[in-house]
């Protein structure tokens, strides 16, 4: 199942996407609490009841948002390619990378990315990221799949001066406004046979700067939720993203390559969909 969140900003309706990739509406069909998330298992149960094709068509231009709702972290992994630890000149880590974005640098896939005042370093990351599913503490390898709902692709957009040369907390230039698209939708776990296995791309400008496949993670999906979840408490609709494969623009040589006003970034992951965003 492909879940979607479309129209205008903060006024988001809940739909599905069906076989010819249309946006069929939710309204007035299925309706969410304020304190339920469309990550939640048992939510994606009862749309599993639900007939698409009886469902409202949606206008194909419609505006896609946020496909999550009710996000209450947005956890990142860096360095978690090993070659692009490697072009970022940093030594491959032995245990993960974990910083925060925070929730309101969330947008949708396709809406414009803002770059900072006076930025001249920010760059682009094309990431898998995984959705949790109920509530996770403590949980070991072995059963850590069985708290992922679903998948989406997150722009993991970084101001690099301000991840690295004002003190150590990536945070700080992980976090402006716009500077985590995700989407265009959230794929049911049950749709995705391997996620361990999935190509993954960007572009800028129409020129191909990122090709990777999630086999090369350093650490795979299990490990980061057992990791994470012996210190945090992961809840319904959290979203971990998973690192970037190479071809960033901190790492060209000799020259970096960063966004500037007028870039558009197109990025994809194979069956999580594509994003596009214009840089301004």
């Amino acid at each position: 199942m492909k879940i979607v969140r479309f129209g205008m900003q903060m006024q988001e309706t809940l739909g599905l996407l069906d076989d010819q990739n249309k946006v069929r509406s939710l309204k007035g069909v299925f309706d969410l609490s304020n304190n339920e998330s469309i990550g939640d298992q048992i939510i994606i149960e009862k749309l599993n009841n639900i007939d698409i094709n009886s469902l409202p068509v949606v206008d194909s231009d419609v505006r896609l948002g946020v496909p999550i709702n009710n996000i209450s972290k947005l956890i990142c992994i860096g360095l978690n390619y090993s070659d692009h630890a490697e072009e970022a000149g940093m030594a491959i880590p032995t245990e993960p990378i974990v910083f925060m974005k925070s929730i309101s640098a969330l947008t949708g896939p396709n809406d414009d990315v803002e770059l900072p005042k006076d930025s001249s370093k920010s760059d682009w990351e094309v990431e898998l990221a995984f959705v949790i599913g109920k509530k996770t503490k403590n949980v070991t390898e072995a059963e850590a799949m069985d708290y992922v709902s679903g998948y989406t692709i997150c722009n993991d957009v970084s101001e690099r001066e301000w991840q690295l040369e004002h003190g150590t907390q990536w945070s700080k230039g992980k976090s402006f406004d716009t500077f985590a698209p995700l989407g265009p939708y959230f794929v049911t776990k049950d749709e995705i046979k391997d996620p361990h296995n999935l190509n993954l791309w960007l572009k800028l400008n129409g020129k191909m700067m990122q090709e990777g496949n999630t086999s090369k993670m350093i650490f795979n999906i299990p490990q980061l939720i057992s990791y994470l979840s012996y210190f945090v408490t992961l809840y319904p609709g959290d979203v971990i993203s998973t690192g970037t494969p190479p071809g960033v623009g901190m790492g060209f040589k000799p020259s970096p390559v960063f966004l500037k006003k007028g870039d558009v970034m197109e990025l994809g992951i194979e069956n999580l969909g594509s994003q596009k965003q214009k840089v301004i």
